[in-house]
């Protein structure tokens, strides 16, 4: 008798969710199904193909899904699981593509025991969002961050190997969700706080032709998804603070170095912080940057 063709529900198509279910369509023996809300994005699915088949109602797929991947915004995965907790098969794979870890893997723990939940982060994206972004080379050459649950199975664990490796991720770097808040705080959302606050200066518009590429790329992310961001930093708010403060206080000295007139000082402050940043390219061009596999 033949195998039952095994199913991949992904629930959420924008830049993420439409990536990984283009990255993910030939992985063995999967089907892979898109679940979307709105009239234009399952229109625009099935326009480029990017499930073998897209619905309304992902809740009721999940039955017979084999492995989930929730790539909704936070509050909208947590409503997810909570919603839909005895749903999910007996024995599948759930994951979710989040930027905060420790609020979904608490939420994560309404669901049975039956139920396998991997927290998962990409380390990609665009500065723009939706399907007509999703492209199935997003994920090559990136970190995957994942945190799996306590109870997390050998056998999960291999698929989404198998899986990350199919879409070409960099590596698999393994974690623990306070930790993956931690670093996130300081290598993403703190870089975000940096641009838009630049951004609120009086300057932004009247320094035309005099912005080069330091300015561009500092600001670059500033135009962001307000409503996703305002979740992502509120969820992640006691390391976020933390980094923030430490930024506040190292700012304070260098602006009192600067006004002080202190050469010395000033020079021996930025010969410090460059040579980390020249030591860190150092050690990225030897090939030292997180490599971790389960």
């Amino acid at each position: 008798m033949q195998d039952r063709q095994k199913q991949i529900l992904i629930v959420g198509l924008g830049l993420i969710g439409g990536s990984l279910a283009l990255a993910l369509q030939g992985f063995e023996n999967y089907l892979v199904v898109g679940g979307v809300r709105s009239q234009v994005t399952y229109d625009k699915a099935v326009e480029r193909g990017v499930a073998r088949r897209v619905t309304f109602d992902p809740a009721a797929e999940l039955p017979g899904a084999d492995v989930v991947i929730l790539c909704q915004d936070p509050q909208g995965i947590m409503d997810f699981l909570r919603d839909n907790r005895d749903k999910f098969r007996p024995g599948s794979l759930v994951m979710d593509v989040c930027g905060i870890k420790t609020a979904i893997m608490e939420a994560a723990k309404c669901l049975p025991e039956t139920v396998d939940f991997i927290g998962c982060h990409p380390m990609a994206g665009k500065e723009v969002s939706g399907i007509d972004n999703a492209e199935a080379t997003l994920f090559r050459n990136t970190h995957f961050i994942i945190t799996p649950g306590e109870h997390s199975t050998p056998e999960h664990l291999d698929l989404l190997r198998r899986m990350a490796t199919h879409c070409q991720f960099r590596d698999v770097v393994p974690t623990t969700p306070q930790r993956h808040d931690e670093m996130i705080a300081y290598t993403s959302q703190l870089m975000h706080v940096i641009a838009l606050s630049v951004c609120d200066s009086e300057e932004l518009f009247s320094c035309m032709g005099f912005e080069g590429g330091s300015f561009r790329d500092c600001t670059r992310v500033a135009a962001l998804d307000v409503p996703l961001w305002t979740q992502l930093f509120s969820l992640n708010a006691p390391a976020l603070s933390h980094v923030v403060e430490q930024l506040e206080e190292r700012l304070r000295a260098y602006r009192l170095a600067i006004q002080s007139g202190d050469r010395a000082e000033l020079s021996a402050m930025l010969e410090h912080a460059a040579g980390r940043k020249k030591q860190r390219n150092f050690e990225q061009a030897r090939g030292d940057d997180v490599h971790v596999a389960f």
